[in-house]
């Protein structure tokens, strides 16, 4: 049985990995310190034969008992109002953590996959932007400390497969959506249907012509599965090439929840990007990848998620509490 190691383990992706490799027949460690991830998230899998799972914040020195096939490193606050709360730990789980799980894979002979982000390409001035493309982000801005934390992350990733020769990869992550999100974690999904599950308006941050493209969790994991067992050892795209804007999206939400909402414009922070596209040929190409979930299917799947969340839940406007975390 292969044995795999996923920190960020109880976060939104972690877990539907860990879920993922388990079913593939793999023996799952997971490891978090739940610093943005939640234990509902892997509930499930404690009592599962197959599964071990260890609180441990990875920016400390990281050991595991017994031999690893494959790392994958998930841990990272990943939405802006998490990294702009924590942003000295952001920095440090894509340094130190990636140093220390590199150190890990070199010496247990595992192969280790890395998530990186599609904010390495900052506010792009390519469109779509494609993995030859070297981005244009503001370095000591707000966001930095996520982007920079990625593109570091990505640089020190190379640096052990150069001179170590350590079997390395690297997902770009565009954004990813579906069950276990966090309500109020920021990002545009969760948004928009928790203001519509409670009446409120919905709130878009400039005029609304600013686009995304959204990857339904489930292609996703199916596309960093995919780019593990590869032979390629350079970052992939992986993400949904089908553009929308932020308002036409805001009217997709107000018809598929059946409201009446409003919608309502706020000033746009700064450095958020414009437009977000990936492009997908190199994962067509190398993994024979492309998401297979359509918009609609992927948000009615999260919205009745969305529903099942208690009241109590559903207007708790502060999800996480970070002082613990937070070292003065």
């Amino acid at each position: 049985m292969k044995k795999v190691l996923i920190t960020g383990a109880a976060g939104f992706l972690g877990s539907h990995l860990c879920d993922r490799f388990i079913s593939e027949g793999y023996f799952v460690i997971g490891m978090d310190n739940f610093i943005t991830g939640e234990e509902r998230n892997i509930v499930h899998l404690l009592s599962h034969p197959n599964f071990e799972f260890i609180e441990h914040d990875v920016t400390e020195f990281v050991s595991v008992e017994g031999r690893l096939d494959y790392i994958l490193h998930f841990a990272s606050p990943a939405s802006p109002i998490d990294y702009l709360k924590i942003p000295i730990q952001t920095l440090k789980v894509g340094s130190l953590g990636t140093h220390n799980l590199l150190g890990l894979a070199k010496e247990k002979k595992a192969r280790i996959l890395i998530a990186s982000t599609s904010e390495v390409y900052g506010d792009p001035l390519v469109h779509p932007q494609s993995e030859d493309y070297y981005g244009n982000v503001n370095t000591i801005g707000p966001r930095g400390v996520y982007d920079e934390a990625k593109r570091f992350q990505e640089a020190i990733t190379m640096a052990y497969h150069r001179f170590h020769g350590l079997e390395t990869r690297i997902v770009r992550i565009f954004n990813t959506y579906g069950p276990r999100m966090r309500l109020n974690d920021g990002r545009v999904i969760p948004a928009f249907m928790g203001q519509a599950l409670r009446g409120e308006d919905l709130t878009i941050f400039g005029d609304g012509s600013q686009t995304r493209s959204f990857c339904y969790v489930d292609d996703q994991v199916e596309g960093i599965y995919r780019l593990l067992l590869s032979d390629y050892a350079y970052p992939v795209n992986i993400g949904n090439p089908h553009e929308i804007t932020i308002k036409e999206f805001a009217e997709e939400i107000i018809k598929l929840t059946g409201t009446t909402q409003r919608i309502i414009y706020k000033e746009l922070p700064q450095d958020d990007p414009l437009q977000r596209q990936p492009d997908i040929s190199l994962a067509k190409k190398l993994l024979h990848w492309e998401p297979n979930v359509t918009r609609e299917t992927g948000m009615q799947i999260t919205f009745d998620y969305f529903k099942t969340l208690s009241k109590e839940a559903l207007y708790k406007s502060e999800h996480k509490d970070f002082k613990k975390h937070i070292k003065k």
